[in-house]
């Protein structure tokens, strides 16, 4: 069983920035992948950026070259960076990890609102 506790979010301008923290009850080492997703309103659950554990990252290009995620192996925390926002990135976002069984576990959801 691995828990995920998440921080940050909010309400911000567009153009402003905001950062996740996403806390894991397990070393990075002993997963596979680590990330974001997010859900807006009446749409699916659609990804933001993962890391894995060797430190490999992926962004959805919506938000390739605004997001950065990086890991803190220390501190077993994956933070996502999010630079330059706009009202489209408003949504629920959830911490998700898939461990080395390869089961995913969530976080419970940050709402990040940005207004325009």
């Amino acid at each position: 069983q691995v828990q995920l506790v998440e921080s940050g979010g909010g309400l911000v301008q567009a153009g402003g920035s905001l950062r996740l923290s996403c806390a894991a009850s397990v070393s990075l080492f002993s997963i596979n992948h680590m990330g974001w997703y997010r859900q807006a309103p009446g749409a699916q659950r659609e990804l933001v950026a993962v890391i894995t554990s060797g430190g490999s990252t992926h962004y959805a290009e919506s938000v390739k070259g605004r997001f950065t995620i990086s890991g803190d192996n220390a501190k077993n925390t994956v933070a996502l960076h999010m630079n330059s926002l706009k009202p489209e990135d408003t949504a629920v976002y959830y911490c998700h990890v898939e461990a080395r069984s390869g089961f995913w576990y969530w976080g419970q959801g940050t709402q990040v609102t940005v207004s325009s």
